[in-house]
């Protein structure tokens, strides 16, 4: 079934792939989850070697272990990012984004999600396999928007959760915990992501060189095309 907010324009996909934090109590079904697996499989891995396991977490038990973990992430970010509770009559932008947050974390036992595991090689860092991992969960992320779900890459297997969803979930010791991924419908809709301009994030053939001339010749052929 086609939602709503679906989309298969990519670069509309890409602009308005924001992070979603409140999602509604419609349970994400099969066939949608499964094409967001799908897309994830198709990434591209180190020598193709597509050591990855993408492990759907919904089960009660699951969900409970997902709880206690963004619990347990909670206390820790909270003091790194000066987070606390915003008053109900503050409707600052930075109030509204902390609201999601911890709606998120509250409900975290309520939603299915999915932790994204790579086998570790003793040749490589964790940085490197990180580049046969991410990929895949960034295809799921714009595979879910694709389709007009919301998504949110979190930190809970990573900020004291870590061995808490090893153990619930059976992941081996030699394999990496890279990332975990909430997935719902969204409250709300989606729109464009907030992200700095490129003169502030590219150089042309050099550390500090602009990047002017380089813009300047794209926006005159995007200019040409239309």
């Amino acid at each position: 079934m086609r939602m709503p907010d679906a989309s298969d324009d990519v670069w509309e996909v890409m602009a308005t792939a924001r992070t979603i934090r409140r999602f509604t109590d419609e349970p994400v079904d099969d066939v949608t989850l499964v094409r967001c697996l799908q897309a994830a499989t198709w990434a591209p891995s180190g020598a193709n070697a597509q050591a990855w396991r993408f492990i759907v977490l919904r089960s009660p038990q699951q969900r409970s272990a997902v709880a206690t973990a963004a619990a347990r992430a909670l206390e820790v970010i909270e003091p790194v990012y000066g987070m606390s509770r915003p008053a109900p009559d503050d409707d600052s932008r930075r109030a509204r984004d902390n609201r999601a947050t911890y709606e998120l974390h509250d409900r975290a036992g309520e939603f299915t999600s999915v932790l994204f595991t790579q086998k570790r090689f003793p040749t490589a860092s964790e940085l490197l396999l990180g580049g046969s991992i991410f990929p895949a969960m960034q295809n799921f992320l714009l595979a879910a928007r694709a389709q007009g779900l919301g998504a949110c890459l979190t930190s809970w297997a990573s900020y004291g959760g870590e061995q808490l969803l090893r153990d619930a979930v059976g992941v081996p010791e030699d394999w990496m915990m890279a990332g975990h991924v909430v997935v719902g419908w969204p409250k709300g809709r989606h729109g464009p992501v907030r992200r700095r301009s490129l003169e502030v994030v590219v150089n042309l053939d050099h550390w500090d060189q602009s990047p002017a001339d380089l813009l300047v010749d794209n926006t005159s052929r995007e200019a040409r095309r239309t």
